[in-house]
């Protein structure tokens, strides 16, 4: 099938794969940075944006067969490409296979839970869509604030207040209207483990980027993800939840181009220019408040939408 893309600028062509519930417009804080060096394609996955969810099952399996299908028709196989969270593992899988993608940077991938760590992973994202569904008539406002987006972000950003408005505002609509949402989350937790694959299969270079304060993916998820892809190198974001391109955008940039450049680079030199300026912090009776507020009106607009259904 077809995707939905986005195309700007020259250069070596480069490929964003969004996460669950995400769309082409989840790379806004980066897209930009990363066309002045290079062609970047931005595709809506099956489900995701303008893309029409698929027949049949939707898994990562058959997600790779959509982007590989993509790819082949327009005669970008071998194309670079980063991953973020789903599109993160997708990335990965399409690299396991061999021929249908170049450098990888992989970028806080889902699927190395293990244990607990399933049920925490599927429970919590499923009441956060729920609670951002429930929420959608006051979302604009909501995500619009500091004080909202710092309710409303904690699970995927270690400064939710700092992350872009309208990123925020964008994510939040998508995660709530995608038609492939509830069908993925439980692929990704229930169903087929990644396939890992053996150390020299994967002759490009292969990053997997991780935040320290993800708490979608956790950091120790890391070491099941590097013993499956052992070819891999591996990059910590430092004060970063589980999107690196919303909570250190600049560092992600110089992360992707740097390794897939093709050129040797060391992690100092990807971390070097930080902003030393911290975000504005709030106040946290104001936070808690706020908390408690969303909370609340949350849980009743659940409560009245299944008392409706009934």
């Amino acid at each position: 099938m077809d995707l939905h893309f986005v195309r700007r600028g020259t250069g070596r062509p480069l490929l964003l794969v969004h996460g669950i519930g995400g769309s082409w417009r989840s790379w806004n804080t980066i897209i930009d940075a990363l066309a002045a060096e290079r062609d970047v394609i931005a595709v809506d996955l099956p489900g995701h944006g303008e893309t029409p969810k698929m027949t049949g099952e939707n898994s990562i399996a058959t997600l790779a067969d959509a982007v590989t299908s993509f790819l082949t028709q327009h005669d970008l196989l071998g194309i670079d490409a980063v991953g973020s969270s789903m599109g993160a593992r997708l990335v990965l899988e399409l690299a396991r296979r061999g021929g249908v993608l170049g450098a990888v940077v992989s970028l806080d991938p889902g699927g190395f839970w293990q244990g607990w760590q399933i049920p925490f992973f599927y429970h919590s994202v499923d009441l956060s869509v729920k609670l951002v569904k429930a929420l959608q008539p006051v979302m604009p406002a909501l995500a619009g604030s500091a004080v909202g987006r710092t309710v409303l972000l904690p699970q995927f950003s270690a400064r939710p207040w700092a992350v872009d408005s309208q990123q925020a505002i964008d994510e939040m609509y998508t995660f709530a209207h995608s038609p492939a949402f509830d069908e993925l989350l439980d692929q990704l937790a229930h169903g087929e483990v990644q396939q890992p694959a053996t150390k020299g299969s994967i002759p490009g270079p292969l990053v997997i980027g991780w935040g320290r304060q993800d708490r979608v993916c956790l950091p120790s998820q890391s070491t099941l993800a590097l013993a499956k892809f052992p070819d891999a190198r591996l990059y910590w974001f430092e004060h970063c939840g589980h999107f690196p391109q919303w909570d250190q955008p600049a560092e992600a940039t110089r992360l992707i181009l740097a390794a897939t450049s093709r050129q040797p680079f060391t992690d100092e030199s990807i971390a070097l220019s930080k902003s030393a300026v911290a975000a504005p912090t709030l106040p946290k009776a104001a936070v808690v408040a706020a908390a408690l507020a969303l909370l609340a009106g949350g849980l009743w607009l659940l409560s009245s939408r299944g008392k409706r259904g009934r």
